[in-house]
């Protein structure tokens, strides 16, 4: 199936490894030109030429913290300014530390509120115009399960996350008018290097950990990054433009609950 994405230009973010690599990955492949946003300097530059490599398409890295206000707007204005526009934004980042609740202090919570809520705030306040002057355009924030089904120990992220699916609807409805779908991904276990460090967490042997997860999704199998990255290639196209204002899990059926 043709998604109609060549020459539609892309910021991914957390490209460098993982899902946002996957993501950055398939767009690219669709015909997408990406900006590529990542900490690492040296990998995201392998990342963007492996990529550029594969698939014939036009990548930019683009060094920058999701973190930063200042780092944001940047990469949007940089982006804008290489490729001519912008159509596609894909907000992606890592995630706040584990531990209980009531452990952590205020520091440590705005910290999980910079990379989690403002930094998808920050994105979207820079790139809609562009959108809206291209005539539409789609964002996409990659969130986790526990923003809809809660998980002891991920309440930083189920905080911060549970608030990103309320901004994103929010946005939905105040610039469909616009052209532009806003939509929330929610990833169940997925094969990547956290779900790695899961595995071997605690000294536990990682085969049986593996399993332990495995047994609790409906599909008895643990995640693709191409999983997550095909419905983003879908939803940012214009063949799934009109799907907005979403929080789609895509977990094997791992979720239990009705809505």
């Amino acid at each position: 199936m043709d998604l109609k994405l060549k020459d539609k230009i892309a910021i991914v973010g957390g490209a460098s490894q993982g899902i946002g690599y996957g993501i950055a990955r398939t767009l690219a492949a669709e015909g997408a030109k990406v900006a590529m946003t990542a900490r690492r300097e040296k990998p995201l530059h392998e990342a963007a030429e492996t990529i550029r490599a594969e698939t014939g398409s036009e990548t930019l890295a683009l060094p920058a913290d999701s973190r930063r206000a200042e780092d944001c707007s940047s990469v949007v204005a940089l982006t804008v300014a290489h490729f001519g526009g912008l159509d596609i934004v894909v907000n992606n980042d890592g995630a706040p530390p584990l531990g209980e609740l009531t452990s952590f202090d205020d520091h440590a919570w705005q910290q999980a509120i910079e990379r989690n809520l403002m930094y998808v705030v920050r994105m979207c306040r820079a790139a809609v115009p562009h959108m809206k002057a291209r005539g539409g355009g789609s964002v996409i924030n990659i969130t986790a399960i526990s923003a809809i089904q809660p998980i002891p120990g991920f309440g930083l992220s189920v905080a911060t996350w549970d608030a990103v699916i309320g901004y994103a609807k929010t946005l939905s409805l105040e610039i469909a008018a616009a052209g532009i779908n806003v939509n929330t991904i929610c990833p169940g276990y997925i094969e990547t290097e956290r779900l790695q460090k899961v595995f071997a967490a605690d000294g536990q042997n990682p085969h049986l950990v593996r399993e332990k997860l495995a047994a609790e999704i409906a599909m008895r199998r643990i995640g693709t990054v191409e999983d997550i990255a095909n419905l983003v290639a879908f939803l940012a196209s214009p063949r799934g433009n009109y799907i907005t204002g979403t929080a789609i899990q895509v977990d094997g059926g791992l979720f239990r609950g009705l809505r």
